[in-house]
């Protein structure tokens, strides 16, 4: 569509001579000689302007028909962008009337056509009474669309789209009319109509500006000043290309726009498609008119900016005072304390939201009240009158009373009521403001933390140990159960007293959970008071004034009040002491009693062991005797033999000393000791046993081991029983004589990350039995007729009092057992925690 270009009235037939002179000076007086050339000239550039005018049509008649071409095409576009989208949101109305789609369903599908569709400003689900279900929209725009307001749709847009969409149960286009300086927007109404039954709509709104930049090809835009329309031809959204005035009305190629228009299809005539040529000249008149245009666009731009700033502290004045009545009003609506206000007369004037669900009365059932209000129970009618006459009085107490409130189902809560004045903006007294608060459940709670107090105070008191507590720095005693107040009384004599005997109490072999744990205990709390703090976390002292064993523990709390405060458990342990006592010297005397019998066996065995060394010296002295009678011997000889007669006496006293200390009753004693010297002293009276028993005894030691921190005993003990037991497995096995052999093996190895000493001693005995291996350790069990079953035990107690560890196993040669190892090792270097003398003792103790 093309608009005919504007025409100007004509002068006055009275004044054209007074026009072209004002207009034209040189009109005047004589000037006709000096206006004759210039006819000729505005006549030949009439007849110059008369040709181009011929070429510009034709020009713009191909112009012409290359821009319809090009705008039909652009429609086609649009409106296949226009159905596409339209399909999909039938498609999803569709579904929603089938009930496949709910709320959060929507609300994903319509986030992606949003997100997918930039022309798609928002999506909204509106039920059959207009209110707005579901609504999304895109994030750079207003979260509250035009067309809904407090939820729900417009009236305006019920009655056009929506009345439109509900009649004709068809999509329906409304182009809603657009407010000054707001983005033009197109409106789809895609009715829902589940079993034909209209049951609300999916309101689709499109941005006008959106639908022209991405539903129009990008080569048309670049081409042509495109534009939507209204109906009445009104610019939505686009560029334009004024008219020129002056010579443009008499010359088309001057000033006249080449342009097409066409309705997009399938909004109709609401919505015209429209595409204008760019210049592709310009005169003096096109000149001027660009410069006034400019200078019109520079003032239209100047009176738009003032207006728009005028409009924006508008605007924000607007929002400021709506922001502020929404937010009075929200905080009164979201409050969970119930608010009520009385006049002067006792009428209830205003009550908010919550007040109203707490009592179950609604807001227009409880205006205009006055006592016996319908809240009050009915037993509690008198102390509630009484009340409110305080209260209308000014007497009411400013920290609230507790009251009894009944609920319109008949129930009743207990409640808190705080009354002040109500002061209006004048700053006189309109009545009494109160709120009032649910404390049915922190009452409850009370009860049951009373109760729950009780039951702990009752669980203190039975306690077989005593509990005491108190600030650090302080004699103040903060808590002390039933035995704390029998042993000590009601002072902190007796906690100050635990503190520091605990303090200095032998901890050595007791080790608290908390000293395992790899997070500090003390984290959080004050160092400068931990530091000055001596008590122990665990440890055992002795209090004479009782006669009794105690095991103190220590913890450090926050007390109710914020301050540090220790408390100290202390527990009768004096029957367990007396009984570790009793069980370390039965421990003792069995390990002795062990020795014992291992040197009984071994008594013949010494006997021949001694004999040797000494029928050596009786050689050695008759046979010098003899030479030195027949002068048959050199002094040289003679100082051999008498060397070899020292050695072998040396040999004889050494048995004896070994024996002696091997059997003597001694406290456990550990020292750094070398693997090679308490083999070889093993080995010298193992192999007296062994030869008897026709058993031969071979050990291989490794070079350059390391020292270890041992009893050397102990470890003797160890060595000696195990080798003992190992040929007493093969006289029961009854092996020929060249398989009757026991392997001792000792060398350096690295067990689970620690360096240690292993030793293996290895027979060849028939092995052990499964029962054999999993109870090897018990106390009292044995394989052996004559056992006494301390022997493992004891080794295993001392190996682990060592902290290392011992095993058995079978050795197999095609499935038959052959023998069977025994395996200890030990680690090298001190403990991780140094033990006395007395740890041998204890563990041995504790496997006995």
């Amino acid at each position: 569509m093309q608009y005919p270009p504007t025409v100007h009235p004509p002068p006055h037939p009275a004044e054209p001579a007074r026009h072209w002179r004002d207009r034209w000076p040189l009109l005047r007086g004589e000037a006709w000689v000096h206006v004759a050339p210039l006819l000729a000239v505005l006549l030949f550039v009439v007849v110059i302007l008369a040709a181009f005018s011929y070429l510009r049509m034709e020009e713009v008649r191909r112009e012409q028909e290359a821009l319809k071409r090009d705008v039909e095409y652009a429609q086609q576009r649009l409106r296949l962008r226009l159905l596409e989208r339209q399909e999909q949101v039938m498609r999803l109305a569709r579904d929603i009337s089938n009930r496949e789609v709910q709320q959060p369903q929507f609300g994903s599908r319509a986030e992606s056509l949003v997100a997918q569709y930039p022309e798609l400003l928002s999506i909204g689900w509106i039920d059959v009474r207009r209110h707005v279900t579901a609504l999304e929209t895109r994030p750079s725009v207003q979260p509250q669309p035009r067309w809904m307001e407090d939820g729900q749709l417009r009236a305006e847009e019920a009655e056009n789209g929506y009345g439109l969409a509900r009649d004709l149960r068809q999509p329906v286009y409304v182009l809603p009319p657009t407010a000054k300086n707001a983005e033009p927007t197109l409106e789809l109404h895609v009715p829902i109509t589940p079993r034909g039954q209209f049951a609300g709509e999916l309101l689709v709104e499109y941005s006008v500006d959106g639908l022209l930049r991405y539903g129009v090809p990008s080569e048309v835009l670049a081409k042509y000043a495109v534009a939507l329309l209204d109906d009445k031809g009104h610019l939505l959204s686009g560029q334009s290309i004024p008219a020129r005035a002056g010579l443009s009305e008499r010359l088309p190629w001057a000033g006249n726009v080449n342009e097409f228009e066409i309705p997009v299809s399938p909004v109709g005539n609401a919505l015209v498609l429209r595409a204008q040529a760019w210049r592709t000249s310009q005169g003096l008149v096109g000149n001027a008119i660009f410069w006034l245009v400019l200078l019109l666009s520079g003032t239209t731009v100047w009176m738009l900016v003032a207006n728009w700033r005028q409009s924006v502290r508008r605007h924000q004045a607007q929002q400021a005072l709506q922001a502020e009545t929404s937010f009075r009003r929200a905080m009164e609506n979201s409050m969970l304390t119930g608010m009520r206000a009385l006049d002067l007369q006792g009428r209830i004037t205003y009550v908010n939201p919550a007040f109203c669900k707490m009592t179950g009365w609604r807001e227009e059932e409880l205006l205009g009240q006055t006592e016996p209000f319908t809240y009050w129970p009915n037993e509690d009618h008198d102390q509630l009158a009484a009340r409110l006459t305080e209260e209308l009085g000014g007497a009411a107490d400013p920290a609230g009373f507790q009251m009894r409130v009944k609920r319109r189902d008949g129930s009743v809560f207990d409640a808190r009521l705080y009354v002040s004045p109500l002061i209006d903006a004048t700053g006189k007294q309109a009545g009494w403001m109160a709120s009032m608060t649910d404390i049915t459940e922190p009452n409850r709670v009370r009860r049951q933390l009373s109760a729950s107090y009780e039951r702990f105070t009752t669980v203190l008191e039975a306690l077989d140990a005593s509990v005491s507590v108190a600030p650090l720095g302080s004699k103040e005693l903060l808590f002390a159960n039933k035995l704390y107040r029998q042993w000590f009384g009601a002072t902190t004599e007796g906690h100050l007293k635990l503190v520091l005997r605990g303090g200095t109490a032998n901890t050595s072999a007791l080790v608290s959970d908390e000293s395992l744990d790899a997070v500090d205990s003390f984290v959080g709390l004050p160092l400068d008071n931990l530091a000055t703090t001596p008590l122990a976390e665990h440890a055992e002292i002795y209090l004479e004034q009782l006669g009794k064993w105690m095991e103190v523990r220590s913890r450090y709390l926050n007390w109710v009040d914020g301050r540090l405060a220790q408390m100290v458990i202390a527990t009768d342990i004096t029957a367990r002491h007396q009984a570790e006592e009793q069980a370390a010297a039965q421990a003792e005397r069995a390990q002795n009693a062990s020795r014992l019998i291992t040197m009984g066996e071994m008594a013949s065995s010494v006997a021949h062991e001694l004999n040797q060394p000494l029928t050596a010296i009786t050689n050695y002295c008759t046979g010098m005797i003899s030479r030195i009678r027949g002068g048959q011997i050199s002094q040289d000889e003679l100082l051999g033999a008498l060397d070899k007669t020292a050695r072998q006496a040396q040999r004889a006293g050494q048995v004896v000393q070994h024996i002696r200390s091997f059997v003597k009753r001694s406290e456990p004693r550990r020292q750094w000791s070398d693997v090679g010297p308490i083999v070889d002293q093993v080995v010298e009276r193992a192999e007296l046993d062994l030869r008897r028993r026709q058993v031969r005894l071979v050990h291989h030691v490794a070079p350059s081991l390391p020292a270890m921190f041992v009893d050397p005993i102990l470890i003797e003990q160890v060595l000696m029983n195990l080798i003992k037991n190992a040929g007493d497995a093969i006289d029961g096995a009854d092996r020929p004589p060249d398989e009757r052999v026991v392997d001792l093996g000792v060398s350096q190895r690295d067990i689970e990350g620690v360096a240690a000493v292993q030793f293996c001693v290895t027979d060849a005995g028939p092995g052990l039995s499964t029962e054999a291996i999993e109870r090897l350790y018990e106390a009292f069990f044995s394989t052996k007729s004559e056992g006494m079953g301390i022997g493992l035990n004891l080794c295993r107690s001392i190996v682990e009092s060592h902290q290392g560890r011992i095993r058995a196993e079978n050795l197999y040669n095609a499935g038959r057992v052959v023998g069977c190892r025994f395996t200890f090792w030990i680690p090298v270097g001190p403990p991780h925690s140094t033990q006395s003398a007395d740890d041998a003792g204890q563990h041995v103790k504790a496997m006995a």
